[in-house]
């Protein structure tokens, strides 16, 4: 159990969550081993299996306060959300352009944003390492996804920019064991694998991965827009599409850049992860801890954004580009800015 800023996580697997007049109380064995007021809370994030009572979902519902469920592993299984601001207009609008040829032009945006953000992090693999790491496989690697970026620029329809983007992410990966520096043997990466994941790495983005879905779709219902309806991902029941429209920008910077980090300044270890049966990699209780605190602790790292050249904290990123997408939506502006790594 642990508050970082406004988010609560809840990490012991059996602990149970109830509520007392305003406030989350946290249940383990029988016993009260935490208690917080809901009001200083923005977000609940549970890594048990017993779950929540009726009354305090009921709590945070009426506070606007998200709870999203997850496996002791971190496997996501729901979220509950309360009431979201916003209004009629703002979402027709948002579903009237989901077979637009703006949702394409959006897609092209983001999609471009998330190539450009891998070139960016491969450089700075190169400047920082150069003397360490396979430079001359990496400028190929840049060079090559370069070259299907161009492509996405010409590209006229979604499908094609879903194709080159798939190309591209798998690119990037080819070289993402290169950027590991440390712990090599125990941290080594092949490709990008999920459901389940059988490696650390991958253990440790898809974990990530998750949390940034989390923050990404609480921004998007604050600023009143549909969080489940995405203008590159698909619909499907239960699945955020716009959340991860969204995410595609942001999972280098936010998310690949701490992985990479946490391993090379040898933060988290072996010893954190167990190997089932099945060769599913999962974190153990120790592990999750040091991922929390570390990811909210590089959120509080202040950058300037490209866009609104203001300087603003990590962790209120999402919150900017859903503000920045309310805007596109509603015919503020006449593109939506995605966030770019700074060079």
């Amino acid at each position: 159990m642990k508050k970082l800023l406004n988010t609560l996580y809840i990490t012991k697997e059996k602990a149970y969550l109830s509520k007392e007049g305003t406030n989350v109380v946290i249940i383990d064995d029988n016993v009260e081993i935490g208690r917080y007021p809901i009001h200083i809370l923005n977000s609940i994030i549970c890594f048990n299996y017993l779950g929540a009572s009726p009354s305090l979902i009921r709590l945070c519902s009426e506070n606007n306060v998200g709870i999203s469920f997850l496996t002791p592993q971190g496997k996501f299984c729901g979220r509950v959300i309360g009431k979201e601001n916003g209004n009629v207009l703002l979402r027709r609008r948002q579903y009237s352009m989901t077979d637009s040829a703006e949702s394409v032009d959006f897609v092209r945006n983001i999609i471009y944003a998330k190539g450009l953000n891998s070139k960016r992090i491969l450089r700075r693999g190169i400047l920082d390492h150069g003397n360490k790491i396979d430079s001359m496989k990496i400028k190929q690697k840049i060079t090559e996804i370069g070259n299907y970026l161009e492509k996405i620029k010409r590209a006229k329809d979604k499908d094609t920019i879903r194709g080159y983007e798939g190309i591209i992410a798998k690119t990037y990966f080819d070289c993402f064991d290169d950027l590991i520096l440390q712990q090599k043997n125990e941290f080594c990466f092949r490709e990008r694998n999920k459901r389940p994941p059988e490696d650390n790495v991958n253990s440790m983005l898809s974990l990530l991965y998750t949390f940034l879905a989390h923050d990404v779709g609480s921004a998007l219902s604050s600023v009143g827009i549909d969080s489940y309806v995405g203008f590159m991902h698909t619909d499907r029941p239960g699945r955020m599409s716009m959340a991860l429209d969204i995410m595609e920008e942001l999972r280098g910077f936010m998310v690949d850049r701490t992985v990479l980090s946490m391993i090379n300044l040898n933060i988290i270890a072996k010893n954190d992860f167990e190997t089932k049966e099945s060769n599913a990699v999962l974190i153990k209780e120790s592990g999750r801890k040091k991922i929390i605190e570390y990811w909210q602790k590089r959120k509080q790292i202040e950058i300037m954004h490209p866009y609104l050249k203001e300087r603003v904290k990590i962790g209120l990123l999402p919150h900017v580009q859903a503000m920045l997408l309310n805007r596109y939506i509603s015919g503020d502006i006449e593109a939506y800015p995605p966030f770019l790594i700074k060079e």
